[in-house]
């Protein structure tokens, strides 16, 4: 897991990151808020939660720094495969 988000590039890796780590993630949900649909447990320890909030913090303060829309980049990497399936319409 990435340490600390500074670039653009930063945000992209953390969300890899996340993606890898089977995560359905939305940029406005809270790491605690995770839990395993099979078993209803959470998906992060608290501490696990706390680090990658502060992370999901920092994405925003570089996104909005940058002029880069965190969503758009999110949905470019969770819906990756998606995409390569049914391509949106030009």
């Amino acid at each position: 897991m990435i340490q600390e988000i500074k670039t653009v590039e930063d945000v992209k890796a953390f969300f890899e990151a996340l993606l890898a780590e089977g995560l359905n993630f939305h940029p406005d949900d809270m790491f605690e808020t995770y839990v395993h649909t099979d078993t209803s447990e959470p998906f992060y320890s608290d501490q696990e939660s706390f680090v990658r909030n502060t992370l999901l913090t920092q994405a925003f303060d570089v996104c909005e720094k940058e002029g880069s829309d965190i969503y758009e980049l999110c949905i470019d990497i969770f819906m990756r495969d998606f995409y390569k399936m049914y391509p949106p319409e030009q």
